[in-house]
């Protein structure tokens, strides 16, 4: 758990707080986005967090009802021992209304084993969304992930663990 946390500490802190956005995420928020084209990024983002989940070694999953009227888009949950368990959860934001967004992560903070709430989405969205959940959702818990970031991190992940299973550490029998 505690590798867990150094890691998003070191490497997930930085890139949500850089200021500077990349040429690429300046082209992609320059062209217009159609509705197939903004449910495919939702479900791209969606399933990119599942896996980085699994990466880490949590139980990933995604569409889960996380407390009574509340389905969010991805948990990352962690057991521990016969104590209970830490479960991350995270909202993906595409377009349209960041209403039902805020609802669901406010409802999410309800479950206690919930130890943040996540809202993955674009600069411009993120802002509108720290905006609007002023007041609403614990700032403490809540946190924001760039959407750049998270394909970022994921192709990353999948490149250390491809260069990791070369090594062949585990036999194939094992």
């Amino acid at each position: 758990m505690l590798a867990v946390d150094y890691f998003l500490w070191d490497e997930i802190l930085p890139l949500a707080e850089k200021d500077v956005p990349t040429t690429d995420a300046i082209s992609i928020s320059q062209e217009p986005v159609s509705a197939r084209d903004s449910r495919s990024l939702h479900d791209e983002i969606k399933d990119k967090l599942v896996d980085i989940g699994k990466l880490l070694g949590f139980d990933s999953r995604s569409e889960v009802k996380i407390a009574t009227g509340a389905v969010v888009d991805a948990v990352w949950e962690a057991k521990i021992g016969n104590m209970g368990k830490a479960i991350y959860v995270f909202e993906v934001q595409s377009k349209g209304s960041i209403d039902s967004l805020i609802l669901n992560l406010k409802k999410a903070q309800s479950n206690a084993a919930v130890q943040a709430v996540v809202a993955v989405a674009d600069e411009e969205q993120l802002a509108k969304i720290i905006q609007e959940s002023a007041g609403v959702i614990d700032e403490k818990s809540l946190r924001t992930w760039d959407s750049e970031d998270v394909l970022a991190v994921y192709d990353a992940l999948v490149r250390a663990h491809e260069s990791i299973n070369k090594l062949a550490l585990v036999p194939e029998s094992f």
